[in-house]
């Protein structure tokens, strides 16, 4: 197996142990070739992984059976065993730069040597694709493969397990998952807005949506873990699920309610899977005629521009979108769905001169991924306050402080006439944004009464500036303590809810000035559908 870069690397690392499984009579070695830009961080992949592996000089020494690779940029030295290139993406759908030459070439394609050679096998998910390699290459003829796609297989298989993917990353019910995707390139989404992610998390309410980004490996490789990270910092403390290059991006695939992507292979999986599309930028390196190339001409765009509402265009993506939207654009780029595994295990064994072992090939599914997240200390919340048959509704909307464009926590009217005001848990690290917040939470529940009391003394004490501090109780429940000293209990039926949305519904109707202390119910109304009823009962002051 070649190891070139982390995209391939990953490939390789997802279908090998399927098409292997249980057999001992394959031994896989896995040479590194560090002559890539992309090829930081795959030593510490396959290291990770537990792989066997020999440095690039020794490979001359070695006799292989069969070389695989998703490059296709590999170099081999001569011999006479077969080589099989599988695609890192979907097919030949992009033009990329050829290099330290000049000009592009077409993805996927080995060198041209290797071609001639007579030993490359390309493997291809769909006959398409062959006819798209010999308008270029006609020296490729006979020399491809029509195995299907193995990671798109294991993406429909695993539809069925979405929301358990959903809750391992965070995403409540009722709650939506956006999933932005890029490629990389000037010309991807990242390339050409790289604070997208962070104003989407801006434009969309976090009681509502969920934000995650799948980001190409060839970028992480390029930059740095660390470099990505203070470039979303932002983002990241608004919660973005900023998914690892390894494996987990695909179960949040799986999971997300809407793309918003580019050109590249994931945005078309995405679609091929039934998602809604939502184009925020497109290269001209997709090849013209391909599935991605469809894909660019009939999805929406994104118009990510000031002043441009970003949810607006989110949410009438989602509402206007089918099922079968991008049927036919799915099936211009998977053939033979489902059999991919079986196929591909086929074609290896056949190179290798061996039986296939009598147990089927597996179809796997994805496993759980973890949450990538940190959680989100600071909100600007907007809450509206009114009357509905008999009953008062608090309408609240919660968007995270570090994209909110607030940096102080004033108070104050929102465009719509609502209540605005700076909420931040006493962990906030923005010691400037929590100085100024009006209403303190804590991050976790207290574990009695008389233990929330004293957090609440002691944090209205430490910070002046705040109107109110709150927090949950072990056991159920919640204590607000406002600045001029009263003292409220808070019951919130139904579904379990943060301290920061009953803290909201005591703020508004401080704001108000109407009475803490009702004979019935309030209304709180999270965004545009959740609603549960709140009590609230003021006890004895904070000085008894």
């Amino acid at each position: 197996m070649v190891a070139r870069t982390v995209t391939s690397t990953v490939r390789v690392l997802e279908t090998l142990p399927a098409l292997l499984r249980g057999d001992s009579r394959v031994a896989v070695v896995f040479a590194h070739d560090p002559s890539s830009a992309f090829s930081d961080g795959v030593l510490d992949l396959l290291r990770h992984a537990g792989c066997r592996v020999m440095p690039w000089s020794q490979l001359r020494a070695f006799r292989p059976d069969l070389i695989l690779s998703a490059s296709e940029n590999v170099n081999v030295p001569e011999a006479t065993c077969p080589v099989l290139v599988l695609p890192h993406g979907v097919g030949f759908q992009k033009f990329v730069p050829r290099g330290a030459e000049q000009g592009t070439r077409l993805s996927g394609v080995v060198p041209e040597a290797l071609l001639a050679s007579g030993r490359a096998w390309l493997a291809v998910s769909h006959p398409d694709q062959e006819t798209q390699l010999l308008r270029t290459h006609p020296e490729a003829v006979g020399r491809t493969l029509l195995v299907g796609d193995p990671c798109f297989d294991e993406l429909s298989r695993s539809l069925g397990n979405a929301s358990t993917y959903r809750r391992a990353l965070g995403v409540a019910e009722g709650q939506r998952l956006v999933v932005l995707s890029s490629t990389w390139g000037p010309t991807s989404l990242l390339g050409r807005y790289p604070d997208l992610p962070a104003r989407v998390l801006a434009a969309l309410p976090c009681d509502e949506y969920r934000v995650a980004a799948i980001v190409h490996p060839n970028v992480w490789s390029a930059h740095g873990a660390w470099q990505i990270r203070v470039i979303q910092a932002a983002a990241l403390d608004a919660g973005l699920l900023l998914m690892p290059t390894v494996h987990a991006w695909r179960s949040a695939l799986v999971a997300a309610d809407a793309v918003v992507g580019d050109h590249g292979s994931v945005t078309l999986y995405g679609a091929a899977l039934g998602k809604p599309v939502l184009l925020a930028a497109f290269g001209h390196d997709a090849v013209p005629g391909t599935a991605i190339d469809r894909l660019g001409q009939v999805a929406p765009r994104l118009s990510p521009g000031p002043g441009k509402d970003i949810r607006r265009q989110i949410e009438a993506t989602l509402w206007n979108h089918t099922a079968d939207h991008y049927a036919e654009i799915s099936a211009a780029a998977f053939a033979e769905p489902g059999r991919a595994i079986a196929q591909l295990r086929a074609v290896v064994y056949r190179l290798l001169e061996l039986a296939e072992p009598e147990v089927a090939a597996p179809g796997l599914k994805l496993p759980r991924p973890d949450p990538p997240a940190a959680a989100v200390t600071s909100w600007m919340v907007a809450t509206s306050l009114s009357v509905e048959s008999g009953h008062s509704v608090v309408g609240v909307r919660r968007h995270p402080a570090a994209v909110s464009g607030h940096e102080h926590g004033q108070d104050g009217h929102g465009p719509d006439g609502d209540y605005l005001h700076l909420a931040c848990v006493d962990e906030e690290r923005d010691r400037p944004r929590a100085e100024s917040a009006s209403v303190i939470l804590r991050g976790c529940p207290a574990a009695t009464v008389v233990a929330a009391r004293a957090w609440i003394r002691d944090t209205l004490n430490r910070l002046p500036g705040s109107l109110m501090a709150a927090t949950a109780v072990t056991g159920g429940g919640y204590l607000m303590g406002v600045r001029d000293g009263r003292v409220v209990e808070v019951t919130v039926t139904g579904r379990a809810v943060d301290a920061g949305l009953p803290a909201a519904v005591v703020y508004t109707l401080l704001r108000a000035g109407s009475p803490l202390v009702t004979d019935d119910f309030v209304t709180l109304r999270v965004g545009s559908g959740r609603e549960e009823h709140v009590t609230l009962r003021v006890l004895a002051s904070l000085s008894s």
